[in-house]
């Protein structure tokens, strides 16, 4: 049985679900708004992100069959200070120091722990890394008796997760729970009834061991980014060109609210747990867009966590809402050379109000002017191109750019940074999508929507 598919989700006052069906197949939906706040990203005095230097890019395969399994990497990162609240005593990961791959932004690390819970165990454990952006528990084993149940939840209780005991003989083993926001999880095993005469057959328990924290900001400001550069360019160069001209999405709303309302389709993938791309809903299907170099099949799909509305409060502000947040699904179609994967999610239901973008099938003029709503080095959604004024230097460049092939892209100087891979690139005009952007190098650039319409449109 699938950990996943046996979960339900409490989510607090903030945005309250509605439950239906039975254990193994649970199915849920979004009743209320977005409103509450859950955590902080910003800390004052706010700085502007530092200018990234973008990465050489390396072919992937373009099959959806499954990517081969990773070699072993040893490099480490230094040990981080234990959790004041049970976490003492926790390593670091051999992969936690690792470079992300290529174009994926590095936003977290992964931690080795070992902690078993219920059954003559403790029945609950805090995991508490001061200032992380989110927590994720990984269970190596979940053996419980029928009825029983675990949820992971926040300090406060306002974001909940439950996960069911499993059939007997189906524990799943190596499965990731959905993420916390902020720096505390809570895991908590609870009884349902069952007799604990089947604890006397040995073997129950649920066992956390590894957990994936999110960087502080400082933290994150240190990491090395990670936005592809195109290979037909040399050097070292920035993807922030010149000064940053994004601003959070929310200072939009008001003096741009077409952008704004647009920004709400665009969604955080965090990937393998510590790695970061950008994706939006495409269209009024189950489907979403973002880049082949992200990932490029449904195993991958499948263990990434998709995050609606993952934006900032007020404008300039420190404090973020609580995201809305689905598993992905499967890939649907994947392509290297123009750099794209196309892909379901999982209670579609809940995030159809966030909107949706559109393709614009005819190739941009030069000079016309964009924006670009992403996710960049993991921080609440920010939007590039001037706020309020005309876009300046976030136009079209050059509508027949060289990417991975002749011509295949759109080029231009929006800032973006690691973590922005996989971004929408809108017209002011059309309010349409004109490009997804792929790679830094100022120019930037993006792979030509009225190319990717002509390649997926059957599947829209």
């Amino acid at each position: 049985m699938d950990l996943r598919r046996a979960v339900s989700i409490a989510a607090g006052a903030c945005a309250a679900l509605a439950l239906v069906g039975t254990a193994g197949a649970v199915t849920w939906t979004q009743v209320t708004g977005e409103g509450r706040v859950v955590g902080t990203w910003h800390e004052p005095p706010a700085a502007s992100p530092t200018p990234v230097a973008a990465q050489q890019a390396v072919p992937v395969p373009g099959a959806a069959a499954g990517r081969p399994a990773r070699d072993p990497r040893t490099t480490t990162a230094p040990a981080p200070e234990p959790s004041a609240t049970g976490a003492a005593g926790d390593t670091v990961h051999e992969s936690a120091g690792v470079t992300a791959e290529d174009g994926r932004q590095r936003i977290g690390e992964l931690l080795s722990v070992d902690k078993l819970l219920g059954y003559g165990a403790p029945r609950r454990e805090v995991f508490r890394y001061p200032g992380a952006s989110y927590v994720k528990l990984h269970f190596s084993r979940m053996a419980m008796l029928p009825g029983d149940y675990v949820t992971v939840s926040d300090a406060a209780g306002r974001e909940s997760y439950r996960y069911e005991a499993p059939k007997p003989l189906e524990a799943p083993a190596g499965r990731w729970a959905m993420s916390i926001t902020g720096d505390t999880a809570v895991l908590e095993v609870h009884r349902g009834g069952g007799t604990l005469a089947g604890a006397l057959l040995g073997g129950l328990g649920v066992r956390v061991d590894r957990v994936a924290k999110g960087f502080t900001r400082k933290e994150q400001a240190s990491a090395p980014a990670e936005q592809l550069r195109n290979p037909n360019r040399t050097g070292r160069e920035e993807s922030v060109c010149g000064g940053d001209e994004s601003r959070d999405a929310v200072c939009y709303r008001s003096a741009d609210p077409v952008a704004y309302t647009r920004s709400k389709a665009i969604a955080r993938l965090l990937i393998n747990g510590t790695e970061l791309c950008t994706g939006w809903r495409i269209g009024t299907k189950n489907r979403m867009l973002t880049n082949n170099h992200c990932f490029d099949n449904s195993d991958d799909a499948y263990e990434t966590e998709v995050w609606f509305n993952y934006q900032c409060a007020r404008c300039g502000g420190f404090e973020v809402f609580r995201p809305t947040k689905v598993w992905g699904d499967k890939v649907i179609a994947t392509n290297h050379t123009y750099d794209y994967t196309l892909f379901t999610i999982e209670n579609f239901g809940s995030v159809r109000k966030f909107g949706y973008l559109t393709l614009d099938t005819a190739r941009p003029a030069r000079g016309q002017e964009l924006y670009v709503p992403q996710h960049p080095a993991g921080e609440p959604t920010r939007i590039a191109g001037r706020l309020g004024e005309k876009a300046g230097t976030c136009s079209v460049a050059d509508n027949a750019f060289d990417g991975y092939a002749r011509d295949s892209d759109v080029s231009y100087f929006c800032d973006t940074e690691g973590g922005s891979s996989g971004s929408p690139v809108l017209s002011r005009k059309t309010d349409k999508v004109v490009a997804l952007h792929h790679f830094g190098g100022c120019p930037n650039s993006g792979v030509r929507a009225d190319l990717l319409h002509n390649r997926i449109k059957t599947y829209l």
